[in-house]
């Protein structure tokens, strides 16, 4: 069994966390004091968006003069990146932190590196992810797309958070370009934050669950009813044609979420 086949497992005081390498570098599993956070299933967890976060319109985007195409894998959409698809490689770990890379390949036009790191503590995750050119600059995006249970026990989460803008989604689910005042969910709708990101979920009589960014985005999905998403990322769904960042030899992209918790 090679290094991209073992699962890697973090331990810190009564919290466990279980990365999948091979399953897209996908954090599997996540137990506080014996509870299950995240929703399980081959699909859910945890997983790293790069190169882009959410949908891509029709699978095309523009860089420079040239137009790309995407495979459409949630038609008439591109979405999700493509590192989520991939085995990726251990590079190391402790008993409390681990380091995994993936190289960008076909369909993705450039040769690149993506890099996920993760720490663990008592009482915080913190996720850590690098995309890198080798060769030429190209845009892009990161970010990840956590499953969280909707109830733990008898208790069902609540969302608390205080966007400055909702992006306004249109009948193809992508952004219109328009920023309108936040509305009521249920939602699967991209929020603007510009302080950062900073969404609390709470279960009553048990714990509450802060994702924090400093990044300005983030999707909130809580169409489910197994399960609520709170997705920090670096630009939003489409931002490969609406707000591209540009990855050179000397500027990787960078970004990173820590979640925080505690018993209540």
């Amino acid at each position: 069994m090679n290094s991209s086949e073992k699962k890697v497992r973090l331990t810190a005081g009564d919290v466990e966390l279980t990365v999948g390498p091979q399953d897209g570098c996908r954090i599997e599993s996540l137990i506080v004091g014996g509870t299950e956070l995240l929703r399980q299933g081959e699909r859910f967890g945890c997983f790293p968006m790069a190169p882009w976060c959410g949908r891509t319109e029709n699978g095309l985007f523009r860089s420079g003069a040239d137009t790309y195409v995407l495979p459409i894998n949630a038609a008439p959409h591109a979405i999700h990146g493509t590192v989520r698809d991939r085995a990726w490689r251990t590079a190391r770990h402790s008993a409390t932190e681990a380091v995994f890379t993936c190289e960008l390949t076909d369909p993705w036009p450039w040769p690149g590196t993506v890099t996920q790191m993760v720490e663990l503590t008592e009482d915080s995750l913190t996720l850590r992810m690098g995309v890198e050119t080798q060769e030429n600059s190209f845009p892009a995006q990161a970010g990840w797309h956590p499953w969280f249970r909707r109830t733990l026990g008898d208790s069902e989460v609540r969302i608390g958070f205080e966007p400055a803008w909702q992006e306004e989604r249109g009948e193809d689910h992508l952004p219109t370009g328009r920023r309108i005042d936040p509305l009521p969910g249920p939602w699967d709708d991209c929020f603007g934050m510009p302080g950062g990101v900073d969404v609390t979920l709470t279960w009553p009589g048990l714990l509450e669950l802060t994702v924090a960014s400093r990044e300005e985005w983030v999707v909130v999905y809580d169409e489910q009813a197994e399960a609520v998403c709170v997705e920090p990322q670096t630009g939003p769904p489409n931002g490969l044609n609406t707000h591209p960042r540009l990855v050179t030899l000397v500027d990787p992209l960078e970004t990173a979420t820590t979640w925080t918790w505690r018993r209540l």
